[in-house]
């Protein structure tokens, strides 16, 4: 019977091949957004998880807060200091601390000039800290070490990306605000332009060089394995308000764990996920209300046809069930175009970001997230079908044969 029903609609869809179509349009292109909005949220969130599970769980940073402003631009004025390193070092349940420097800087290269972000780097004991969170690897040339005064390594941006033309080489020299540095080295891709394109001196160095004395622009420790991060981050702000002389709730820095910054990841990925769809939702509202209309026409068309049906013995129940399945069909046909078209769309704006040197945005398809998409499109079809196939089987066979 079912197998009857299903050749019916196609034969219906076969006639009415234009506006099957139309009415699908405004499916598919819900469908589509939905598919693309969160195979991309998943894919972005699955890179940031990784990016975490190597970051570690152990780990605290303290920053200045200085509102819209980088550390290192000119605006900054609330610093942190080596001061404040040495507090947060000695704080129970941290075993280690370092830090490092930010600076914007120009950047000269063969007559050409760009502005690009300078690091300093720990060459003590804190250097191992500090790679296990930025994840930087030297792929060519070498490290810096203590004592490399006007020598510089460079993310691969310098290397490959075409800032400067030519690409700049290790050997080559280049000013970093009319100072010369020799690059010796170059990172390895990371995969956001960003840190694909900041340059690495050591501390020393940026601070007998750039005339920083004791500012430093993050702290980075280490909490002991017996201690929950939360509970040392809590300590570390306490020590460090008595320290700076500031009332709780009016701290000038803020302490954050790996645990708070996965939260606010998610937090604003989430929302951002949340708006696109419920837009895309707009759409396949409209698209629902285009199977209705489609439908109560198909009523209308088919009058006579439902009263012959109902004539040789056809029950309101067959016609209900033969306007429900043409409606959903209809959606999950759409359905189907759309994750299709969402599919293509998400992985073609991956390798439209890959071409920007970043390598954070990969598109994601779970099949719980298309046979999802797929089922909902089927029960958008179907609920927007339930007015007219109701109105359908509710028809009198006389009254059905007589009409014109």
């Amino acid at each position: 019977m079912l197998q009857d029903y299903i050749s019916y609609v196609f034969e219906n869809f076969r006639k009415r091949k234009m506006r099957s179509w139309l009415t699908m349009l405004g499916i598919f292109i819900g469908i589509a957004a939905v598919v693309a909005l969160v195979s991309l949220g998943q894919g972005l969130q699955q890179f940031i998880d990784e990016q975490f599970e190597a970051f570690g769980t152990d780990k605290l940073i303290i920053q200045p807060k200085t509102g819209f402003a980088p550390p290192g631009s000119d605006v900054t004025t609330i610093e942190l200091t080596s001061n404040d390193e040495w507090v947060v070092e000695r704080t129970r349940g941290v075993i280690e601390a370092t830090s490092f420097i930010m600076e914007n800087v120009k950047v000269e290269f063969n007559e050409q000039i760009r502005f690009h972000q300078l690091f300093s780097i720990p060459t003590d004991e804190g250097k191992k800290l500090y790679d296990e969170i930025n994840q930087f690897e030297v792929q060519d040339g070498r490290d810096v070490r203590k004592g490399d005064k006007f020598k510089v390594l460079v993310g691969i941006g310098f290397i490959e990306d075409d800032l400067f033309q030519p690409n700049i080489e290790v050997g080559d020299k280049i000013e970093i605000n009319d100072i010369e540095f020799k690059v010796i080295g170059h990172y390895e891709r990371i995969g956001n332009s960003g840190d694909d394109r900041t340059l690495v001196i050591t501390e020393d160095a940026m601070r007998e060089i750039f005339n920083v004395e004791e500012r430093v622009d993050f702290i980075l420790a280490r909490a002991a394995k017996s201690e929950k991060p939360s509970n040392v981050a809590v300590r570390v702000e306490k020590e460090l308000r008595n320290f700076r002389n500031l009332e709780e709730g009016k701290e000038d820095f803020v302490v954050q764990t790996s645990e708070d910054f996965i939260e606010s990841f998610q937090n604003i990925l989430l929302a951002v996920q949340l708006v696109l769809v419920g837009i895309a939702a707009i759409s396949l509202l409209v698209g629902g209300i285009g199977i209705t209309n489609t439908m109560y026409t198909a009523v209308l068309e088919r009058t006579k046809e439902i009263g012959v049906m109902k004539a040789i013995g056809a029950r309101n129940s067959d016609i209900l069930k033969i306007f429900l399945l043409e409606s959903g069909i209809l959606g999950l046909a759409g359905g189907a175009i759309g994750v299709a078209l969402g599919m293509g769309f998400s992985k073609l704006v991956e390798i439209l970001v890959a071409t920007t040197g970043n390598t954070f945005l990969k598109s994601t398809f779970s099949p719980y997230l298309i046979a999802g998409a797929l089922l909902f499109a089927f029960l958008v079809g179907a609920i927007s079908g339930v007015m007219p196939a109701i109105r359908a089987s509710r028809l009198k066979p006389v009254d059905a044969l007589r009409y014109e």
